[in-house]
């Protein structure tokens, strides 16, 4: 009888001691992975193949098409609403105060809820296209007769808005226009 004793553990009842078998029982009951990828793999393989070059002109094209569509007069500001939700009005006047248009450009303002894009063109319009995306991080980007030739990004709002003033100048404006074609031409 003591050499029975001594081949039991002298704490296999009690429920303080964890056994071996207990931890191999408890893992057994747990659910095997299933065969189909969860949501976060999914989430992640949806960039497979991506053709950012593509997507690139799909979003030129788009600009392209709201401004047509929206036809802002010269100096004037345009606004379209994509989503129900909207960006805070208070900004959005604070936007619009910040970069006021001068006469030669023309914008509009594409409203994604929690975030804005400013769309600013000339004439003939999407000629030459700016965009600000006041995302974080803001960006910056611009198209001159469909060629993507610049992209800017931004620590902060203030900062995009108060460099915009200046692009638009720059890309836009007869003096920006032809400093850009006098150096195009020597080059």
């Amino acid at each position: 009888m003591s050499d029975e004793r001594k081949d039991k553990p002298t704490v296999e009842n009690r429920w303080w001691a964890e056994l071996v078998h207990k931890r191999e029982q408890a893992t057994a009951k747990r659910p095997q992975q299933p065969d189909h990828p969860v949501a976060g793999m999914k989430f992640f393989r949806i960039a497979e193949g991506y053709d950012q070059d593509r997507a690139r002109d799909n979003l030129t094209d788009q600009n392209q098409r709201l401004l047509h569509e929206l036809n802002p007069e010269e100096g004037q500001w345009t606004y379209m609403s994509l989503l129900k939700q909207r960006y805070p009005k208070r900004d959005l006047e604070r936007v619009k105060q910040q970069v006021s248009l001068p006469p030669y450009a023309r914008g509009a303002i594409i409203d994604s809820g929690r975030s804005v894009r400013l769309l600013v063109t000339g004439t003939p319009i999407g000629e030459r296209l700016l965009e600000l995306a006041l995302v974080v991080p803001p960006s910056f980007d611009v198209w001159i007769k469909g060629e993507w030739v610049r992209e800017e990004l931004y620590r902060d709002q203030n900062q995009a808005l108060n460099r915009f003033r200046k692009l638009i100048r720059k890309y836009l404006s007869a003096e920006g226009i032809a400093d850009a074609e006098s150096i195009s031409a020597r080059a």
